[in-house]
């Protein structure tokens, strides 16, 4: 029986085919496709694809990312199921990442590291319990002081705008007031609906609250071991790229929250003096509220450095106001072409604009919570990306090592 794919010429005419591969002349199996260069290619003599090459190469790289997409459609549908238990572990993360060179240095002295965990997370309670508590005296302190200026500035501006050449009257001005009034009382509800989001997402305050911080805990003490059971969920030949994709994301993330924190205080040393010499009565609690809301990438600025533009106009005047205005902005532009390159370097290298972009999705997906997240995201699933694409990881061992533990550069190699 001749089989289909029997050749005229002798089997030692065939390369790399021996005497006890052929009966009569026949092959037991047929060519296999040539592979050249990672590409295969059908046998001599095969029908040739009715496609076109380019729509094979498109639909094959098409199904590939349509698989992808399922796959972060997938992902993000459990993030947002499961949000009460991931927005506090997201913010546990970076408070570890916040706290762990604090704890690392205390540890090098000889502190005993439970001891080292429990002044780092004080000194954290300390801190941002004082700068809120500050800023409610303060608040309180001029909040008289506030009401007489504001009123006195408001008569000032009607008179102005009716002396103007606007020409403003009384009737119109009430209009225009009004409607000022309904903007900012549409915006305070979206803001206190966002307010009351995280709080539904945190699964309420204070069960998010405990959950942030046990969490916060076991990470400070234990976070090698956890890494270690993360990185073996994964296949064997996988865990050398997952372990070196991790230490650098890690050493992205704490560069990046030691880079916010000097960013923040930047901001509102500069912004405070401004207010300071403007005579605001608001100053420090302006510098506080700035400082917070700094970690809050773009948005945080915008909305820290509106508020700041309208308690100097209702306060003081429009040419207060203006300088100001003027004030923030050079505040800000001296952070990003300055401050950002100078302190941050080569640890997160993320473009301005997408910081921009992922700010705005990160808000427009889930709110502040989104906003707060999108840019250490961004910044530590780029430079993941990047090593694991880099191919350094098959010089690494298979057993995991300790991404949170790690103090290596995220951009050196493991």
């Amino acid at each position: 029986m001749k089989l289909p794919w029997r050749h005229d010429r002798s089997p030692s005419s065939e390369p790399g085919v021996s005497e006890a591969q052929a009966v009569d002349g026949d092959l037991i199996a047929p060519p296999r496709p040539l592979s050249l260069g990672g590409e295969t290619r059908a046998p001599a003599g095969a029908a040739p694809s009715p496609l076109p090459a380019g729509m094979v190469i498109a639909g094959a790289w098409g199904w590939r990312l349509l698989v992808v997409a399922g796959c972060l459609a997938l992902a993000g549908w459990l993030i947002a199921t499961l949000s009460e238990i991931v927005v506090p572990l997201l913010i546990a993360i970076l408070i570890c990442a916040l706290l762990q060179p604090v704890v690392r240095a205390l540890s090098r002295r000889r502190v005993p590291h439970w001891l080292s965990i429990v002044i780092a997370l004080l000194a954290l309670v300390v801190v941002v319990g004082g700068l809120l508590v500050l800023v409610v005296v303060q608040i309180r302190a001029g909040a008289s002081d506030l009401t007489t200026k504001s009123l006195a500035s408001y008569d000032a501006l009607r008179q102005f705008l009716r002396t103007s050449p606007l020409q403003l009257t009384d009737a119109e001005f009430n209009q225009y007031v009004g409607q000022i009034g309904s903007a900012v009382k549409n915006a305070s509800q979206e803001i206190i609906s966002g307010v009351a989001a995280i709080g539904t997402v945190a699964g309420h305050l204070l069960t998010g609250g405990l959950l942030t911080l046990f969490a916060t805990i076991f990470l400070l003490i234990d976070g090698r071991g956890v890494w270690h059971w993360v990185v073996k969920l994964f296949p064997r030949a996988a865990r050398p790229a997952i372990d070196g994709a991790g230490l650098a994301g890690w050493g992205t993330l704490t560069s990046f929250v030691r880079v916010q924190v000097v960013v923040a205080a930047a901001n509102a040393v500069g912004i405070g003096l401004f207010a300071f010499f403007l005579g605001l009565p608001l100053a420090i609690p302006i510098a506080i509220l700035v400082f917070l809301a700094s970690f809050i990438p773009v948005l945080g600025a915008i909305v820290t450095g509106a508020l700041a533009v309208l308690l100097a106009l209702a306060v003081a005047g429009p040419v207060q106001a203006l300088i100001m205005l003027g004030g923030v902005l050079l505040v800000h532009l001296l952070e990003a072409h300055v401050l950002q390159p100078l302190v941050m370097g080569g640890a997160v290298r993320v473009h301005p604009l997408a910081v921009v972009f992922s700010v705005a999705t990160g808000s427009l997906i889930a709110g502040i919570p989104g906003a707060l997240f999108a840019v250490p995201t961004a910044a530590t699933v780029n430079v993941m990306v990047k090593y694991v694409a880099s191919g350094r990881w098959r010089a690494r061992p298979e057993g995991p090592a300790s991404a949170i533990e790690a103090s290596a550069s995220p951009l050196q190699a493991p």
